[in-house]
Order: structure tokens, then C-alpha cells, then sequence
């Protein structure tokens, strides 16, 4: 079925549920907890103000400004059903218990209205490193704003409201990780309360459904397309919600998963957080359930598919309703994500310095397209990995460069060995993969002259714009890549 009927048949169900609105509040429908949504009535201000972990900060592009508005409710935790959560994604959850909540969202929105697209992009924020981050945002940033779209970043998750757990550090000194925002700002951010992550898919649900009505806290936008966005623990927690919470709610019209593993978020109890060091040591394999009219667009780093995320587990075959692209020369994390961090990360070699966010801006516009209007975006081949049924790893070229995958210049006329293998065994280098200059002589061997490496190069770049896998707004930012000077000093 086309992701258009899916638009028509979300928005359908959203009139159905308006018309149940009680009169005297228009954050709640009548009865269900299940059709309440959050109040964001409340801008919230004071403190040292916005507090989002971002190697860019929350500074504003041109054009937008940013807001952050309180979100409270009551909202229900979800349980296994009887049949437990199967490997095919079709989970039917049971509502458990309820609990109030007080978070908050923050928004990126263009200052005039009609600048807006219609599009938002709703990020599940990332607490990996025991504070809210939005690594989509960070990625994605450039395609986002010249096109308008408004972008919100939802506290969904215990750690970055409370404090707890910090699941990958650094190794740079950071007194916020781990503190929760209710620490780090206490004069802004004091009075918010989160009752677990067993509430977390709700606490989402019921932001979105606010959201979808538009009114201030979007500048007045009421949106025609909302999309779920999230990366790496984020991606996890939106596998779970795809499968277990779509199904029945049907708030989002697409999901953006950047970096899955081959295992979900954990459902947890009351006052819990989602422990996925946990998640790591299951057998479980889901994929993306496929009776759902939400498109998936799904994109996955070399090192993810295999290693400690090991996202190979719950690979499946792309369909009317999702897309796969495995990106060959690409890491988890890399020094475009990290920005002036990666200078203080030690993982013995360089870390990967792959176009991640180049596929992803391709990615985020084709899945936008794809909810608007039903094209499907380009297939691509999976990275080529080994028979090993325990541990495959990437199979490799001569110069160890991964075979398969969503191709760029970057690998296939390369200077470097860009790759998802780490230069040391530390959680975070894990992650960052490596760059490994190639040797003078090899490239004297690659090239016959800058002049041939230039024309290589720009013939893999059109190609790859031509694929669908980068855009032609970043052609430039594609060839910025190229290092001609090295081939000059290599080739006699």
C-alpha cells in the first residue's frame, strides 16, 4: 500500500479522535489515557537556559529560533503480551500502569510561518552518554533547515530528566553526564519528574499527538507530515515503538532509524531505565513488523552491522513499506558527529571520518518524498559480510575497504581505508571505527595523476547523486572530501 493512503488513513484516524476531544480540555480525549495528549502549553524559561548535549550547542541557524516548552500528562507503561514479542515485529503490547510525567521539548522551528515545509521531525533524544544529545539533529541539521522543516527534541527517557547510568563516555571530563537535567539546571528544569522508561513509548505518543494539532508550540504550523526520528539507543527505542505502539496509536506517518542494533529497547517496570547492555546477550532477532503503512527508512554504518550492535541479526528483504541502506566506510560515530570532541578522543588511530550524515540528508528527503507522495526511494545492496553464522565481519577488498553497501567516492576512489573496525577495544572507539591512510605507493599505483584522481572522483560523486544516495545540494560537500594533494605528492 502507498505511504499516501497510509497519510490519508493517519490523518482520518486523527479526525475520528479529535471529534471524541472532551470541551473542557483540549489536551485529553474523553475516557482512554490512550487518546490523551501531552500539554506543551507551558514555555519554559529561566535557569542558563536550553540544555541540549550537542557537539554544536543549541545554537539557532539562520532563519529558525528555538524553544523549549514543558510536556506533562499521565502516561501508561507497556508489558509483553501473551505471545510475547516475536522475531516478525507483530507485538501485541498490554497497557500496564499509569504515572503522571513532566518533560520537556525542546523546538527548532523557522521564525516565519510560512517559511515551514509541514514537515517535523520529532527526535527521540539520545541518552547513551547520560544526557540528552540529538546526534539526528546533528546530522541531519543542514537538510532539515533548508527545507523548512521544524525539528523536536523529546526527553523521552529517565536517564536525561533523573540522571543514571552513563552507557558510553567519552573519556573528556563532562560533570553533567549522568546528572539529569533536573541536576544541571535545577531553576529550569527542577520541577520535571519522569517515572520510568516503561512510560517513555507513551510519553512519545502523547507529544506527537499534541504536536500533530500544531498551534504555538510549532509558530502556529499544523503539520502534514510528522516523522519519528531516533539514533542508536534512540533507533532501538523506536524499533520497539514501530512494532509495538504504531500498530494501535498510528500518530506517525514515517520513521527515520538511524543506527539500529540487532536487538530493540527493552520494556522495563516502573521507575526503570532501559538497560540495553542487558539487550546485548538476547537471542531475539526483530525486524520491522510489515502490516504497517508507516514507511521505515532505515540506515545503518559498516561498524553497526556487525560487532557489539551487530545489526546483521535482524537485517530483512526492503519492501513497499521499507528501506535498508547499509553504508560501506562508515562508523556509528564519526568526527562530522563528534565535531571538535573527536579531538579529545584517543582510540590509537584516527576515527572514522566517513560522509554518514551525506546518505542520511539523501535518506531523511527521499523518506519525506516517500510519505508525501508514495515514490519509494532506491534500493540498495547490503555490505558483503562473512559465512560465519556466530560473527560475521565485512568482507574486504585488497586495501580492506568493505565490499557492498551504499557506495561513495570515499571508498571507491579512495585515499583511505575508511572502516568500521576501531582502533582500540574501549566502548567508545567501538563505535568511531578508524581512517587509515592509504601508502604513498599504493595510491601511486591507484592513480596515474591528480588530474585522473579528480576526474575519478567526480565521476563516482555524480554517480552517487545520480543513485539517490547523496543529493545534488551536496555535491560540494561530497567533494570537499577528495584529497588531490596527496595523489600529486604520491604520483611523480
Amino acid at each position: 500500500m502507498h505511504a499516501t493512503s497510509s497519510l490519508y488513513r493517519s490523518r482520518r484516524l486523527l479526525g475520528v479522535r479529535c471529534l471524541l476531544v472532551c470541551v473542557s480540555t483540549w489536551t485529553a480525549a474523553c475516557g482512554d489515557s490512550a487518546e490523551r495528549g501531552a500539554d506543551l502549553s507551558e514555555e519554559l524559561s529561566g535557569g542558563e537556559g536550553v540544555y541540549v548535549a550537542s557537539a554544536g550547542g543549541v545554537a539557532v541557524p539562520d532563519g529558525y529560533e528555538l524553544h523549549e516548552y514543558l510536556a506533562t500528562g499521565v502516561a501508561t507503561a507497556y508489558a509483553a503480551g501473551e505471545q510475547g514479542l516475536p522475531d516478525d515485529g507483530r507485538w501485541d503490547l498490554l497497557r500496564t500502569t499509569t504515572a503522571p510525567y513532566r518533560t520537556r521539548v525542546v523546538v527548532r522551528r523557522p521564525a516565519e510561518r510560512a517559511a515551514a515545509s509541514g514537515t517535523v521531525i520529532v527526535e527521540w533524544l539520545n541518552v547513551s552518554g547520560g544526557v540528552d544529545a540529538d546526534p539526528e539533529y546533528a546530522t541531519l541539521a543542514e537538510e532539515i533547515t533548508r527545507a523548512g522543516h521544524i525539528w523536536v527534541g523529546v526527553s523521552a527517557q529517565l536517564v536525561g530528566v533523573e540522571g543514571g547510568a552513563v552507557l558510553v563516555s567519552t573519556g573528556v571530563p563532562d560533570p553533567n553526564a549522568g546528572a539529569g537535567l533536573r541536576t544541571i539546571d535545577p531553576e529550569r528544569y527542577g520541577s520535571l519528574s519522569h517515572p520510568g522508561d516503561g512510560y517513555a513509548f507513551d510519553i512519545f505518543t502523547q507529544i506527537a499527538r499534541t504536536l500533530r494539532r500544531g498551534g504555538a508550540v510549532l509558530g502556529g504550523v499544523r503539520p502534514s507530515v510528522l516523522i519519528a526520528a531516533g539514533e542508536s539507543q534512540s533507533a532501538m527505542a523506536l524499533s520497539t515503538y514501530y512494532n509495538g505502539v504504531q500498530s494501535t496509536e498510528g500518530v506517525f506517518d514515517g520513521f527515520f532509524v538511524h543506527s539500529r542494533a540487532g536487538f530493540t529497547l527493552p520494556l522495563v517496570g516502573e521507575g526503570e531505565y532501559a538497560d540495553i547492555t542487558r539487550a546485548l546477550f538476547t537471542r531475539e532477532r526483530p525486524v520491522f513488523r510489515d502490516d504497517l503503512d508507516a514507511p521505515v527508512m532505515n540506515i545503518q554504518t559498516e561498524s553497526d552491522t556487525f560487532g557489539i550492535l551487530s545489526s546483521y541479526r535482524a537485517r530483512q528483504a526492503d519492501s513497499s513499506t521499507f528501506r535498508l541502506w547499509e553504508i560501506a566506510g562508515t562508523a556509528h560515530a564519526d568526527r562530522h558527529l563528534l565535531g571538535f570532541a573527536a579531538e579529545f578522543i584517543d582510540c590509537t588511530v584516527p576515527i572514522n571520518d566517513g560522509p554518514t550524515h551525506l546518505v542520511a540528508k539523501a535518506a531523511l528527503r527521499a523518506l519525506d518524498l516517500w510519505v508525501r507522495t508514495g515514490a519509494t526511494p532506491p534500493t540498495a545492496p547490503r555490505i558483503e559480510l562473512s559465512e560465519d553464522a556466530t560473527n560475521p565481519v565485512p568482507l574486504r577488498d585488497v586495501d580492506g575497504i568493505a565490499l557492498g553497501g551504499v557506495r561513495t567516492p570515499l571508498v571507491d576512489v579512495p585515499v583511505d581505508i575508511l572502516s568500521g573496525v576501531p582502533g582500540s577495544s574501549s566502548i567508545i572507539c567501538l563505535l568511531l571505527g578508524s581512517t587509515t591512510p592509504l601508502p604513498t605507493e599504493r595510491l601511486a599505483e591507484l592513480y596515474e595523476s591528480r588530474t585522473d584522481y579528480e576526474q575519478q572522483f567526480e565521476a563516482s560523486a555524480v554517480a552517487t547523486i545520480a543513485a539517490g544516495f547523496t543529493l545534488e545540494d551536496d555535491h560540494a560537500a561530497l567533494t570537499a572530501y577528495s584529497q588531490p594533494a596527496r595523489v600529486e605528492a604520491a604520483v611523480p
